[in-house]
């Protein structure tokens, strides 16, 4: 083919342009869409929306009504990126269809059009309507005639005045298609004045006709008559696919007639249809094929009908089943685009060339919407946008031709560097290099030409294919690819391998849970070649990071042994290794059965229920590869800890047995029973338990247990007994049967005591002798009957309390803080039962003696020690003996004053000097305030540092020696000591274990206590001196 010089330079540009894959004809991302403009809007503009991408970057024009529109008249008309503004628009001037064009260097597109409109209500002509006569129960029509006016109306009658609009009913009707008003038959209530109201539905604006009077004739009321339709629809109304369509239908008559609805071929209306406005509306929501067909209106009264019919057809604007997508063609190749729409009626097609109608000439033809450009040149390139319209509407298609010319070329389709494969198997070796028109391709291997045989042949793409490849095929292949523009080489190196072969493979294994084994893979491979072992268990490949603590990969370079540790049920199912080479894999399967304790069984059910039994029944559940041998049941209430075993018949439930009886229960407790298991590997999981389920009702088994009793107060005989826990009172109704009579008497005093949770029972009568012996027993019931009794015990009536008082009370005070008060016992007898104690009163001379504070001491004492209580102060104390039965009188009122409290002065001045031997310890005087207790003498606090408790030392004087046996450090402080007590303790002082002849120090050298191991013992001697 001879090209001209135009197309050469072309195609040498669109060559170096081959090589950028960003170069795009224009893409629109917004088109413009049709717009309804209200006349008195307060926006002075109009936007008109365009954008495209592409690359370079698209620039626009528009027209309007098929003529470019001048850019250049600013005042009207500005472009922002591609969208077109139109200013101070004007419906005499902008109103028509709008397309916008958008171009680059490789083309130009143009959108779809878009309508603008202007929308717009003028006022009614101000002439004055005439009066409408009619007689009463004659039909009328009020005629609106709306203004001039462009874009949808609503309408609406006002009656006399504003905001009295006309109510819709089966008798008064506004139709939405002319706007008239009508009425079915005249009532008297009808005369006044009629004003239409039209709404534009697009600027909201409203308005109002002159008012039409409606007066009576008084010549006679009109007779009946049938119905005459007024408002109908059209024969044929064609419908838009996916729209709303309404009907409407009214009729005059007398009496009002009734609207009714049906398709006139019978077939029954769809759910989505509805009737409004008391039937004068038939509305079909998202118009289908199926609702085209007659519909009929029947208006029908008592004097006849009448019968509107119409046919709604169906239209659909054309849309898309097959859009054309860009396409790259080399030179001298054929174009087959095709691009198909449906619609109705039909669409047909048209396509355009950069924005242009496509110029038909003998190679490019149009046929049933389909282009064909055959022996292309570069010249064909460009933007082509296919239209498919019918009279309802167009929709347009755009894509990008590339033809290209260049020579072949590698560098993005490169030819494999290496291809290995095995003894005896296929090789295809690709050659695809970019090229336009495509390459005729040739083959070396190395300087040898590669010719066909039968073995070797070539593909239609330039390929080479070779079968039941040699070693002998092994060497470097070249593919060298040519076409008018010029030609290019690529190699291949061909490595030709032995065959991967599996020499030791895993077989089916058989194991127990928790054993490990390993399953074994290993191969013979070519050295050559690289290996790679995986293994998939159950069709899932094995992470062995993720199942490390189970499966671990073992053996040398040409093994791919698997370790399982410590197997679970879920490791039971097929593993296969995977053996993979960079030519071929080779794979080898096996069946791992685990064997465990058996599954938890199925659907545990209550077959029968008794007072003591219940029957069970269960399916078996997974036995893991191990067959059942037994099964075993636990059962548990509200009372038992967990899950505990019962017994059963039989005794021993072997595998095969699917139902048993528990036995031994609880009457009137609640059960849950679930069944284990178990087969040689052990016992399994427990099922999940039964529904609860409560035994029958029984007499009580089991009476009270510790019948016993005692105290209380004179003239009572207490009864105790431990209450029957709630599992074994056998139904509803338990209670207590409380039998007693005096020791010797032969007959039984009986009661009953209602509440199961009762742990006592008082007997009250004033002939009960104190302290007297009574038989006692407890029994049980409950609403079945009475059960058994509780063995025979004995319990004393209450005690009689006591009627002397301690006699020789006195008070001697001990401290400051401390009385200790003694007396003599009371004289006690046989009514008296057993003395439990004193009770010890007392209080303080500023105190009442209804507020005294007490304390009790035990039968065997006869004193007590009161403490706690306020130095220098006189305190007065009563004592009185008491038992159960409650306290005797109180002794008579004795009274002690506490000591001062012992001084608040430490001794001062501790100095000691030490030798080897022993210590001197020296302080001074402490003088008591007055406040305070005289001083009596000193104490000496000593110990060891090795030692915790302290040892103390008397004397009157204020020094005293110690001798001290070992070396150790020594703890010490001295407290004065008076009749109130001990005083303040001097600070601690820490005499050092002895490292020179003698040593020395006071209070002021104290230092910190260290722990010594070991006990010392301690001889201390002490010389007196005098205190004054």
């Amino acid at each position: 083919m001879v090209l001209s010089w135009k197309q050469l330079i072309l195609l040498s540009f669109l060559g170096c342009l081959g090589g950028e894959p960003l170069l795009q004809g224009p893409v629109f991302i917004k088109e413009p869409s049709n717009s309804i403009f209200p006349v008195d809007s307060e926006d002075k503009k109009i936007t008109l929306t365009c954008e495209a991408r592409g690359n370079p970057s698209p620039h626009y024009r528009w027209q309007l009504n098929g003529s470019d529109i001048d850019m250049s008249m600013e005042h009207r008309y500005k472009l922002n990126g591609g969208n077109l503004v139109v200013i101070n628009p004007n419906r005499n001037w902008d109103t028509g269809s709008y397309q916008c064009f958008a171009t680059n260097s490789l083309g130009t597109i143009v959108s779809r059009e878009a309508k603008l409109q202007f929308a717009y209500l003028e006022n009614f002509k101000t002439k004055m309507r005439s009066t409408v006569s009619v007689r009463e129960g004659q039909g009328v029509v009020l005629l609106c005639g709306p203004p001039p006016h462009s874009g949808e109306l609503s309408y609406a009658w006002i009656f006399n005045e504003y905001p009295s609009f006309v109510e819709e009913d089966s008798r008064r009707f506004v139709s939405q298609e002319t706007g008239h008003l009508y009425i079915a038959k005249v009532e008297p209530s009808d005369v006044g004045n009629y004003t239409c109201v039209v709404t534009s539905t697009v600027t909201n604006a409203r308005v109002l006709g002159s008012p039409t009077p409606l007066v009576l004739r008084s010549d006679g009321v009109m007779g009946e008559y049938e119905p005459k339709i007024e408002v109908q629809f059209s024969e044929t109304l064609p419908a838009a696919k996916g729209s709303t369509v309404k009907l409407e239908c009214f009729a005059l008559g007398n009496p009002v007639p009734q609207i009714n609805w049906r398709r006139s071929d019978g077939l029954p209306f769809s759910s989505k249809i509805k009737l409004r406005k008391f039937n004068g509306v038939l509305e079909i929501p998202n118009f289908q094929q199926e609702d085209t067909g007659s519909y009929e209106c029947i208006a029908e009264n008592s004097r006849g009908k009448n019968v509107a019919r119409g046919r709604l057809t169906y239209y659909a604007k054309p849309h898309w089943v097959q859009l054309i997508r860009d396409v790259e063609i080399a030179v001298e190749d054929n174009l087959h685009w095709e691009c198909r729409a449906s619609g109705k009626p039909k669409p047909s097609y048209r396509w355009l060339k950069n924005g242009e109608a496509l110029v038909l000439e003998e190679r490019i033809q149009i046929e049933n919407g389909a282009l064909t450009i055959s022996n292309l040149n570069v010249t064909d390139s460009g933007m082509f946008q296919c239209i498919a319209e019918n009279k309802h509407g167009l929709v347009y298609s755009s894509a990008e031709l590339k033809v290209v010319a260049s020579a072949p070329d590698f560098s993005k389709n490169p030819m494999k560097k290496l291809v290995q494969v095995q003894v005896g198997s296929v090789v295809n070796l690709d050659c695809k290099p970019r090229a336009s028109p495509r390459a005729l391709s040739s083959w070396k291997r190395g300087d040898t030409m590669v010719q066909e045989h039968d073995r070797i042949s070539f593909s239609k793409e330039g390929g080479l294919k070779i079968t039941n490849v040699t070693k002998a095929d092994t060497g470097m292949y070249t593919c060298t690819a040519e076409n008018q523009f010029g030609k290019a080489n690529g190699t291949t190196h061909l490595v030709v391998t032995e065959p991967t072969r599996i020499t030791l493979a895993p077989s089916n294994m058989d194991v127990s849970v928790g054993e490990s084994v390993i399953l074994p893979c290993q191969v013979q491979h070519d050295p050559l070649l690289d290996i790679m072992f995986t293994w998939y268990f159950n069709g899932v490949l094995t992470d062995f990071k993720k199942d490390g603590s189970h499966f671990e990969k073992v053996g040398g370079s040409s093994s791919g042994d698997l370790m399982i540790r410590n197997i679970q049920l879920k490791h039971s199912g097929k593993y296969v290794c995977m053996v993979q080479t960079g030519v071929d894999s080779v794979s080898s399967a096996a069946d791992l059965i685990v064997r465990g304790s058996p599954g938890p069984p199925e659907n545990v059910k209550v077959v029968e229920i008794t007072d003591t039994t219940a029957q069970l029944s269960w399916e078996e559940g997974t036995d893991n590869h191990s067959p059942i041998i037994t099964y075993s049941i636990q059962a548990r209430t509200p009372f038992s800890v967990g899950w505990q075993a019962v017994t059963t018949v039989p005794e021993v439930i072997d595998g095969k047995t699917h139902t048993a009886t528990v036995v031994e229960l609880n009457p009137w407790v609640e059960y849950e029973f679930r069944v284990v298991a178990s087969n040689k590997i052990g016992g399994g999981e427990p099922s999940l338990p039964s529904e609860k389920v409560r035994t029958e009702e029984a007499v009580p088994e089991v009476p009270p247990s510790e019948v016993s009793g005692g105290g209380g107060s004179r003239s009572e005989l207490v009864i105790t007994w431990d209450p029957v826990p709630e599992e074994l009172q056998n139904g509803e109704g338990f209670g207590y049967v409380v039998a007693f009579r005096p020791l010797g008497v032969t007959t039984w005093i009986q009661t009953v005591v209602t509440s199961p949770d009762t742990p006592r029972y008082v007997f009250r009568n004033e002939s009960i002798v104190p302290f007297s012996p009574y038989e006692v027993k407890v029994g049980v019931y409950n609403n079945r009957g009475e059960g058994p009794f509780s063995p025979v015990a004995t319990v004393f009536s209450a005690e009689e309390e006591p009627t002397v008082a301690p006699s020789q009370v006195s008070a001697n005070s001990l401290s400051s803080s401390e009385i200790e008060v003694s007396w003599n016992t009371v004289p006690w007898k046989l009514s008296n039962g057993h003395l439990l104690g004193y009770e010890v009163r007392y209080w303080n001379n500023g105190e009442e003696e209804d507020l005294s504070s007490k304390v009790k001491v035990a039968g065997n004492e006869t004193s007590a020690r009161l403490r706690g209580l306020k130095s220098n102060l006189a305190y007065y104390t009563a004592v009185r003996a008491y038992n159960s039965a409650g306290a005797g009188p109180f002794s008579t009122t004795v009274n002690a004053t506490t000591k001062k409290t012992p001084p608040s002065q430490p001794p001062g001045n501790v100095v000691w000097n030490a030798t080897d031997t022993k210590v001197l310890l020296n302080w001074e005087q402490v003088k008591a305030m007055e406040n305070e207790s005289e001083v009596t003498g000193y104490k000496v606090f000593y110990r060891t540092s090795s030692q915790n408790n302290m040892q103390v030392l008397s004397t009157n004087k204020t020094s005293a020696e110690l001798l001290l046996p070992i070396k150790e450090d020594y703890i010490i402080e001295v407290k004065a000591t008076t009749d109130g007590g001990d005083g303040t303790s001097s600070e601690q002082i820490r005499i050092p274990r002895i490292t020179s002849m003698d040593a020395r120090g006071s209070t002021s050298a104290i230092s910190n206590v260290c722990s010594v191991s070991g006990y010392i013992p301690i001889a201390l001697f002490f010389i007196v001196n005098a205190l004054w």
